[in-house]
């Protein structure tokens, strides 16, 4: 089991590189994806990061050196990294790391466009968090 989806390859290695903050991920179809940690965070798939609906997403900022200090692995399907600024609750499916490796030239061109348009510092800190009312 891939993922959750069937056409996704199935993971063959997964390597975390502290020193570069890269996730290494190999794939059964040959691909090996180079995931830095801060595209990583920027593109957490939890609801603090992506909304609960299409509009809702929240710019992430000031990632750049964001570490991953710890990788759990959730069931067969999925790990779920605890990054050095707390946040611990997105869950990355094989699924969406595959699709983070093969589209992550189009996913940081969309990320710098982003911020252009919100006139946002890609190193400046994070705003302190507004209450937010679903309780994640």
């Amino acid at each position: 089991m891939a993922g959750l989806r069937s056409e996704t390859p199935s993971p063959e290695s997964i390597t975390l590189h502290g020193a570069s903050r890269v996730l290494e991920v190999g794939f059964a179809d040959g691909s090996v994806f180079r995931l830095p940690f801060e595209l990583l965070r920027v593109y957490s798939p939890s609801a603090e990061v992506q909304g609960h609906g299409p509009g809702q997403e929240v710019l992430q900022t000031g990632k750049r050196t964001v570490d991953i200090v710890e990788l759990e692995p959730i069931g067969n399907y999925a790990v779920k990294p605890v990054f050095s600024d707390g946040h611990d609750s997105g869950i990355y499916s094989w699924d969406y790391l595959y699709h983070l490796g093969s589209q992550q030239a189009q996913l940081w061109q969309d990320y710098e466009r982003r911020l252009q348009e919100a006139g946002a510092d890609r190193d400046a800190p994070m705003p302190a968090k507004a209450g937010h009312s679903c309780g994640h």
